[in-house]
């Protein structure tokens, strides 16, 4: 047999690959934090795991096959346990269930990512019928895993008892575990651990260091929210990918067609690094820092790629057309009452009012989105620079997180207390008696003069005091507004009686609505 130089390469390569792998397969050690756990290993055990660990390494080809699929699934994964507020150590899991294959099934006839059995999967409101197997969707599964998982913690206060629930069922982890763990921070592993447990910790430490290692690609999932009825066929054209690929990554619709019962997650993969911004500041001091942003920065850039729409965007006026950070939404196409848009997105007005945190009677805005469905209690991304004019309302909404998160992650409750620069958490909550970074922002220059050069500057006191200019026209009353610290867009809208669309118009303001401490802005007042 002929040997070619391509071949002989491929061997070298494939060779230093597989010495590097096993150069790196990790060690067990003797004590590990999981899942707000302090889990303390004996030699014994630690010897028994490594076994599994070794396992794991032992076939560098196997390993590196499925370390693709984790760098491609696991951000969703992620954000979906996150969401839930269920630790993101217990990611893990789903590799140990299925290796991340979509359509694996076990001979206990479990199916999917998480490995449900039907009678459980309808249990976390998963679809499974002869059009749909939502088992095979990882978006729709992790949140089923996410819900299951919750429940059973709930029960134990102790995520290991709730993950050995998740092979043993409820029933049989209480009549295993009892009470004794209920409430632990500690656990001690040795012989009589369960078997699952250690096997979970077997492939937490095999794969928690080797993100992104041997990835053969530089590629991402992309996720759409897709209201159908459609089909994949039709949707391989708008995404610009092949029916055949398609299939390959949404095997949860059995013959390529989605219904118009509601709106489902539609995956496939993208070249590229995945858009989801990194962390702004993420090693940021709890301090005042003197470094600058402007609009060039990461944290500018970040702040103006939200909110994410997709979707039928020609008709996000109408209900279940577009989503808003990978949420169900609308825009509003005109001022009205909460009453009105209520009826016009086919939402109770008490129910629009808790999803979107707003206050009884305060308007809803021409162009602004709001969200039919529960907000998240965290971000994609784990922070944000507060920007000149913005309020904790506007950045929960930008998010699409729960108001109430936003405040309790960052310690902040009022609006006064918000100031331009400020590094606000999007995911973790912030230590008791940590001060907020505050960085310095380069406040956005209004593209229009809006008052007279031979004006004279306001005053700090007048600025605190929304100092007012009026002039007349023939026609209309042109008055001057200096905005205060905490002012918004909206604040002044009903304070002039006018539309914010109108203020935007009047001063170049861009989509982002971003106005700073001190701009004036002309107001046109009939």
């Amino acid at each position: 047999m002929k040997i070619t130089s391509k071949t002989y390469l491929l061997f070298i390569l494939t060779l230093f690959l597989s010495q590097n792998l096993l150069a790196q397969i990790p060690q067990v050690p003797a004590e590990l934090e999981f899942a707000e756990l302090i889990v303390r290993i004996n030699p014994q055990a630690r010897r028994e795991i490594q076994l599994d660990v070794d396992a794991q390494y032992r076939n560098p080809s196997y390993f590196k096959v499925k370390q693709d699929r984790v760098n491609l699934y696991m951000p969703i994964i992620e954000r979906e346990l996150r969401n839930a507020g269920v630790p993101e150590d217990l990611k893990y899991l789903v590799i140990q269930e299925s290796g991340l294959i979509g359509d694996a099934v076990s001979t206990s006839n479990a199916v999917g990512f998480w490995q449900f059995k039907q009678g459980t999967a309808e249990e976390v409101f998963l679809r499974v019928d002869n059009q749909i197997d939502e088992r095979k969707n990882i978006v729709s599964s992790t949140k089923g895993a996410a819900l299951y998982l919750q429940k059973h913690n709930n029960t134990f206060d102790n995520w290991m008892c709730a993950l050995v629930s998740y092979q043993m069922g409820l029933g049989g982890a209480k009549a295993y575990f009892g009470t004794q763990y209920n409430g632990k921070r500690v656990v001690d592993v040795d012989r009589n651990t369960h078997w699952y447990f250690k096997k979970f910790l077997a492939h937490k430490i095999a794969f928690e260091n080797s993100s992104m290692m041997l990835v053969s690609n530089a590629q991402y999932m992309a996720e759409e929210r897709v209201q159908g009825p459609t089909t994949l066929s039709a949707l391989s054209k708008k995404y610009g990918v092949s029916e055949k690929h398609l299939e390959e990554y949404n095997l949860w619709t059995r013959n390529g067609k989605i219904p118009g019962d509601r709106a489902y997650t539609v995956v496939y993969v993208k070249n590229g690094s995945i858009p989801t911004q990194q962390a702004v500041l993420k090693k940021a001091e709890p301090k005042n820092t003197t470094s600058t942003t402007s609009s060039t920065s990461p944290a500018y850039k970040q702040a103006n790629s939200f909110p994410r729409i997709a979707g039928n965007t020609t008709n996000a006026a109408l209900p279940d057309q577009i989503t808003v950070n990978n949420l169900d939404g609308v825009q509003a196409a005109q001022t009205t009452t909460q009453s009105t848009f209520s009826e016009r997105v086919g939402v109770k007005e008490n129910k629009l009012r808790r999803l979107n945190d707003l206050d009884k009677g305060e308007r809803i805005e021409a162009g602004e989105y709001y969200y039919t469905e529960k907000k998240k209690a965290s971000a994609e991304v784990a922070t944000h620079v507060v920007m000149p004019g913005e309020t904790l309302w506007s950045i929960s909404q930008k998010y699409g997180m729960k108001l109430s998160a936003l405040k309790s992650k960052n310690r902040i409750r009022k609006d006064r207390d918000l100031k331009a620069g400020m590094v606000l958490n999007l995911q973790d909550h912030r230590k008791r008696g940590e001060d907020i970074p505050v960085v310095k922002v380069n406040s956005p220059t209004p593209t229009r003069e809006v008052i007279a050069s031979s004006s004279p500057a306001p005053s700090a006191n007048q600025a605190a005091r929304n100092t007012v200019t009026q002039t007349n026209s023939s026609s209309n009353s042109k008055t001057v507004h200096t905005v205060a610290s905490g002012e918004t867009l909206f604040a002044i809208s009903k304070k002039y009686g006018v539309s914010v669309n109108e203020l935007k118009t009047w001063n170049n303001i861009g989509n982002q609505n971003i106005i700073s401490i001190g701009q004036k802005l002309v107001i046109f007042r009939p």
